[in-house]
């Protein structure tokens, strides 16, 4: 590797640096000057803006420009603002809330200082269309763009705005840590180093099946900086993993079967990343290529390949049957048919998926980034022969989950690395990699039967359901079990007849995301609810006001409504606006919080008191950007009146807090109850005339469970498959044109605990339903996605939101902390509906197939 000198201006000082050939601006910034404001989301592609710089004046993405290029030129990064910038800068964005996971945030800060410099006082949508080179997967960009505004007027000498530090519930108290995601300063995995650190590289199969005959690395191993080449002979422990169903071989073994293009077959353990990954080609791998499956209705068949020897490709069969359908649509006025589709949808992150382990006295530890990390120490500790206590996993808050993080990544492979070579490994994997390795949002083909009478009042719903689960079960039972009890959406239908399949194939595995399967029912439900007002001479807010759920009736899985449904009123809240847009769709949703179905579920806290009066509050759930740490502070600071600032919240697996998966939009509920009864021990203890200096040393554990939901196949005459429930009305309206105008949410939360950060979950959702309804498609063929690249997958730019509106209704919730409910979910459940009913209303075309993309509002983002 030959390598030369690279001199630069790089934050107004002098910079040397060592070029070698093929390396980035991006990496000479991060491996050679040491600064980690620049992320890395996509390299070597340039299209989601997490490492954009400036040079010479212009923002640019710096994986994508050749350090070789650079030579003579002005480089200015995050790091070399001045102090009053960064100051200002962090301040707005914290203070506007303008960042969840915050990894995109240090390259939209660093594009927001081009344009302020060019245009002092730019408008809303100057400052939209300037940031189309950045990606934020998390905040539908509206609190960017009011953060950006916010700098602007700063940086022209208006005072900023003073945060609210009450630490009250209700109040908009800012992100923990905000100011230093928002000025690139909160590590990332991929941002730590450690003395001695290796770097590991996969070898991914080819193709989706396979069988492996051999792998021989004997060449590649003595290439210099190879620390080792690891195999599934080198496992120790339990091979497959899972979170259900231990399906998934870490490693596939010479002689073995591939199941997905996401199957590592080895590994490699160098001095740095780019030699691990140059020895991952010398690895010569001899294979046979088998037929696959791709379809689930072909995986089905008596003839298909069987894509697990140990399993029929049948994975599971969720099944909800009440009343009568026959009878009750045989009796009805109006019955409709239809079938519809959903896609593959990649979850794109910002951050892709990176992990370090290392040896540390007897015992291997894990930074991880994934969503449940007792979940993860339990799988690694079995994959690598260990009992639990030899693992700690620690979270490292990541750059964006939405579900796809639930499942292991690499953290197993990187823990038996760490194991074998006593040293300290880091993997990062690359964006391709990433959307190779990880679980999808299912694909699920609906076709329903729904009746009802002449006035528009539902009778009966027959639904057959059959979900594509790829190659790995991931919690794809669960998610077709959910899809089955949100089949009639938030409706009162006594009569139902549901079927929900999960069926193996040799695609890429799916899994959770946002939204868990309620989303897929919900447009089909809230299809047929449009054809059936039609047959009635009913507009759709009047069908839906004559059937949606109140206190006393029944849910499809059959239970019964008894508190905190404020579906009605989130009807209410958007009804004028409804009928006063020419072009407004409209959908209802309902969203499950909590796991259940029969699965006890736990939060546990625990509080503990520093001798510098500082207080951490410990919890086994995940922070991946939607606040839970900040609300869990709220929590605690309303019961006790400390100062918030005083406060943080750790999460890892030292302490005796496994809540299990950040899920099922439950980790605000189940944490926050659990915060709250450890903070009354201590608040006992203050109004007792103890000071906090006192009662340094002591700690506070609060626990709740929920242990009386039933399982979907109970035999009960009083099922209670969740312990509580989310409820949103959405309107769509577009203009003239045919394209997007405003989006309206209202929804149902319980309590309001922290404004602004609801606000944001419920932006970022409205981003991510809108880009499922109109533009998001992983397509793939024979198993393949047709392309990796992140520009293709159709996420929506800040220029593609519409102007939107969020209400929220508070229905207090007994069960949920100071009355809230999870929303971290319900937010994309019923936008597609309103989107396929706006166009409608425009074009005339009933849409029954995601995404929509031959609408002309699909058209206009392109």
């Amino acid at each position: 590797m030959s390598t030369s000198i690279l001199n630069f201006t790089l934050n107004n000082q002098p910079f040397t640096a060592q070029l070698e050939d093929g390396i980035s601006l991006m990496d000479v910034l991060r491996e050679q000057a040491g600064l980690i404001s620049p992320k890395n989301g996509c390299a070597p592609q340039g299209s989601c803006g997490a490492c954009t710089v400036i040079v010479d004046g212009k923002a640019v993405s710096s994986c994508a420009v050749p350090a070789k290029n650079i030579a003579g030129k002005s480089v200015l990064t995050l790091e070399g603002l001045t102090g009053k910038e960064r100051d200002i800068f962090a301040r707005a964005f914290s203070y506007s809330a303008a960042m969840q996971c915050g990894f995109c945030i240090p390259g939209i800060v660093v594009r927001a200082k081009s344009l302020l410099t060019k245009n002092p006082i730019p408008t809303r949508d100057e400052i939209a269309v300037a940031l189309n080179n950045n990606i934020c997967r998390c905040t539908g960009y509206i609190k960017i763009i009011d953060g950006i505004e916010l700098a602007g007027k700063a940086l022209r000498g208006e005072p900023l705005p003073e945060p609210d530090y009450s630490g009250k519930v209700g109040s908009s108290l800012p992100k923990m840590d905000g100011e230093k995601f928002a000025m690139g300063e909160r590590p990332y995995i991929d941002d730590i180093t450690m003395p001695e650190m290796l770097y590991a590289a996969f070898l991914f199969s080819p193709h989706p099946r396979i069988k492996i005959l051999k792998i021989d690395y004997s060449e590649a191993q003595k290439l210099e900086g190879v620390e080792r080449i690891i195999t599934a002979k080198d496992v120790p422990g339990q091979r497959k993993q899972g979170l259900i169903y231990k399906d998934w071989p870490l490693f596939i073994a010479e002689g073995e079967i591939t199941h997905c293009i996401s199957d590592i077959l080895a590994g490699v353990v160098a001095c740095d990343a780019r030699t691990a990954r140059r020895t991952v080609e010398r690895i010569k791998l001899e294979y046979e290529i088998l037929p696959g499956v791709f379809e689930p209705e072909e995986a089905l068949k008596p003839d298909a390949p069987q894509v697990h020897s140990d399993h029929v490709n049948l994975l599971s069969k969720s099944i909800i049957k009440r009343g009568d359908v026959d009878k009750a649509l045989a009796e009805s006025a109006f019955v409709e048919t239809r079938t519809f589709e959903t896609q593959m949808i990649e979850h794109a992150f910002l951050e892709p998926e990176s992990a370090i382990a290392f040896r540390n006295n007897g015992t291997v530890e894990v930074l991880s980034q994934g969503q449940g990390v007792f979940d993860d120490r339990k799988q690694i500790a079995s994959f690598l022969g260990l009992p639990e206590e030899n693992v700690k996993v620690t979270l490292v808050t990541n750059g964006g989950a939405f579900g796809g993080k639930e499942d292991m990544s690499v953290q197993g492979q990187v823990a038996l690395m760490a194991m074998l070579t006593g040293k300290p490994v880091k993997v990062t994997l690359t964006r391709e990699e990433s959307i190779r390795l990880h679980p999808k949002r299912h694909p699920i083909k609906m076709t329903y039967t729904v009746g009802c009478d002449k006035d528009g009042k539902l009778t009966a719903v027959r639904a057959r359901m059959i979900g594509d689960k790829g190659a790995y079960a991931s919690v794809g039972t669960k998610v077709l079990e959910r899809a089955a009890g949100h089949a009639c959406g938030p409706y009162n239908i006594l009569h139902s007849d549901v079927e929900a399949l999960a069926v193996y194939t040799n695609n890429l595995p799916c899994g959770a995301m946002r939204g868990f399967g309620a989303n897929q029912a919900a447009f089909a439900i809230e299809g047929m609810m449009d054809i059936l007002a039609e047959k009635v001479g009913i507009d759709g807010w009047e069908m839906r006001w004559r059937n949606v759920v109140d206190i006393g009736d029944t849910f499809c899985t059959g239970q019964v409504f008894e508190r905190a449904v404020g579906i009605k009123k989130t009807l209410l809240a958007v009804k004028d606006i409804y009928y006063s847009s020419k072009y407004a769709g409209i959908a209802c949703g309902i969203k499950n919080v909590g796991i259940g179905n029969g699965m006890p579920e736990y939060g546990q806290a625990i509080v503990r008191i520093h001798r510098d009066e500082t207080i951490t509050i410990n919890t086994g759930f995940t922070e991946m950007g939607q606040g839970f740490c900040t609300v869990m502070i709220q929590f605690f600071c309303d019961v006790t009146g400390v100062d918030p600032r005083k406060v943080r919240v750790d999460i890892d697996t030292t302490q005796p807090t496994p809540c299990g998966m950040t899920t099922a939009s439950r980790a605000t509920v189940l944490g926050g109850r659990a915060v709250i009864e450890a903070a009354k021990k201590m608040k006992k203890e203050l109004d007792a005339g103890n000071t906090i200096h006192d009662l340094a040393g002591k700690e506070y554990f609060g626990e709740v469970v929920i242990d009386y939901t039933t399982a979907l196949d109970a035999k009960t005459n009083k099922p209670i498959t969740h312990m509580t429930f989310g409820f949103a009305t959405q309107v769509c309206i577009l203009d003239e044109q045919g394209k997007l105008k405003k989006f309206i949410a209202a929804h149902d939360v319980g309590r309001v605990i922290n404004k602004k950060l609801l606000e944001g979950q419920l932006e970022g959702s409205i981003h991510m339903g809108l880009g499922y309804a109109l533009t998001e498609d992983l397509k793939l063929t024979n198993g393949v996605p047709d392309s990796f690249k992140f520009r293709s997958l159709g996420v929506l730019r800040a220029k593609d939101m519409p102007e939107t509106e969020i209400i929220l209704i508070e229905e207090h919730e007994s069960e949920g902390p100071f009355g809230a409910k999870g929303v971290g979910e319900i937010g994309l459940v019923p936008t597609a509906g309103a989107v396929a009913s706006a166009l409608y209303k425009f074009d005339g075309i009933r849409r029954y197939k995601l995404p929509m993309k031959d609408s002309v509002a699909a058209k206009a983002m392109k």
